[in-house]
């Protein structure tokens, strides 16, 4: 599924600092005010606290901007984090202080600065250990991995690695190596690592492997037709590093969709060239939004669950639900679920129904299809009833609401390269074809540009507005 990247763990963490932020002032503020002993715990009425607390925060955003403080937490060790935290609330007092000096703000109490510094600092660094470790856990589990696949065998290749390997942590995970020379191949890269195929096979690989990420850690100038390997997994959705020896130059190579930057690896600077959603911060909010909606909308819909059950159990021989192993983001495989629409041999019926394929390009659909239940898969098809099954799938992270429909392996075999990007978001139950007016008769090339259009515009605002058009698209009856 998916833009990754500038941040939500950071967006989140942003709301959370300020949280923090105003409640370390005021914990602050009542400790000065009514736990001190003796003398100490008076506060006069001037100047105004309110104010102070103001600067406080606008100094804050300031001063945390100026020190980096939001990077994704994948790609820096906790230190990092603490230290970035104790130099951006230093440079915050610093602000401060010098704001109020300029305003002739005077009278602030000494002790309650000082108190609101050691707990603000505090909070901070606690904030950011348990969502580091939470992070990092998971991803040590297995959850929220990157696939890494690296052009070269040298010393670049050998840095990468080590980089990797001392960082396992987050969630990198290396497949192996790809050289220019056939004498290479096999041969041990570091720790384990081999180099396992030659660039002028990347193409086949990256159809038939999962792959997030693509590093390149050789000399581009030595890799001939350089420039196609980029587009290729540019166009494939494919997240590119570039290790630079600062000659792409020669290359000549302008991304078409892709957003290029440079950035720090686990410490190895490169060249990033990015072409799904950056926003780490609005991909995470996506996440958290789609799970607990699904959540929310199986509980209250299980009465319609069990109707539908019953109904195809005394309708039809076989299963209530139909299972089939699709491909999820960058090609990951999973159980696809639905109620059953069709005959329990619906997968053999159909083919000897290849010749009345109604669909360009490898998808299967015809109109009136012999395979459908009578009555009541006909309802539930044009109802969409039949995929509230997903829901499941949505639980489970395969899937999301909104996304590009997730295919069927086979499908994907005979995708040009320009159609494996829509396999860059994590599929959805929903998407802009589901949507469209015609969509029965669309070609298949105007459904994936169709799911391009959602992947390069995508945003949690536009993913409310197709939920709330398809639920039209439900009452309306327009499916098939």
């Amino acid at each position: 599924m998916l833009r990754q990247h500038g941040s939500i763990k950071l967006d989140l963490q942003k709301s959370l600092d300020v949280t923090i932020t105003v409640f370390s002032f005021v914990s602050a503020y009542f400790f000065k005010k009514h736990m001190l002993p003796g003398g100490l715990n008076a506060l006069s009425t001037t100047p105004n606290y309110y104010l102070v607390l103001m600067l406080i925060i606008i100094s804050w955003y300031v001063a945390f901007k100026w020190m980096d403080v939001y990077v994704p937490y994948r790609a820096k060790p906790f230190w990092y984090f603490f230290t970035a935290a104790v130099k951006g609330s230093l440079l915050g007092m610093i602000f401060v202080s010098l704001v109020m000096y300029v305003l002739h703000i005077q009278g602030v109490s000494r002790i309650l600065m000082g108190a609101f510094l050691v707990v603000n600092i505090s909070l901070l660094t606690l904030s950011r250990f348990i969502v580091f470790k939470t992070l990092e856990r998971l991803r040590t589990d297995g959850f929220n991995t990157r696939s890494i696949l690296i052009v070269g065998s040298k010393e670049r290749a050998k840095e990468v690695i080590r980089a990797i390997e001392k960082y396992k942590s987050s969630g990198y995970r290396v497949v192996g190596c790809f050289d220019v020379e056939e004498d290479l191949v096999g041969q041990a890269v570091e720790n384990g690592h081999k180099v396992i195929g030659l660039v002028r096979d990347m193409e086949d690989y990256l159809r038939h492997n999962i792959v997030d990420e693509l590093i390149f850690a050789m000399p581009l100038k030595i890799i001939k037709k350089g420039d196609r390997y980029l587009a290729l997994a540019e166009g494939m959705g494919i997240k590119v590093r570039i290790i630079p020896d600062w000659e792409i130059h020669y290359l000549m190579y302008r991304p078409n969709i892709a957003t290029i930057r440079f950035e720090s690896f686990l410490g190895v600077y490169n060249m990033t060239l990015q072409s799904t959603p950056m926003n780490e911060g609005s991909v995470l909010l996506k996440t958290i939004f789609d799970y607990l909606t699904a959540l929310v909308l199986t509980i209250l819909l299980l009465p319609v669950f069990g109707a539908i059950a019953v109904a195809i159990k005394l309708t039809s021989q076989g299963p209530v639900f139909y299972t089939q192993e699709r491909l999820g983001m960058n090609g990951r495989k999973f159980k696809f679920y639905k109620f059953r629409t069709m005959v329990n041999n619906a997968d053999e019926v159909r083919k000897g129904l290849e010749d009345r394929n109604e669909m360009d390009g490898p998808v299967f659909k015809i109109k009136d299809d012999p395979r459908i239940i009578p009555g009541l898969g006909h309802f539930l098809r044009k109802t969409s009833l039949d995929e509230l099954p997903q829901l499941f799938n949505v639980l489970k992270g395969e899937m999301c609401l909104v996304g590009p429909r997730p295919p069927i392996p086979k499908e994907v075999d005979e995708y040009s390269v320009w159609h494996r990007r829509r396999l860059s978001m994590k599929p959805g139950m929903t998407c802009l074809w589901q949507i469209a007016p015609n969509r029965n008769d669309l070609s298949f090339d105007e459904w994936m540009k169709l799911d391009l259009k959602y992947i390069d515009t995508w945003s949690l605002f536009n993913d409310i507005k197709i939920l709330f058009l398809t639920a039209r698209a439900v009452l309306t009856r327009s499916g098939r």
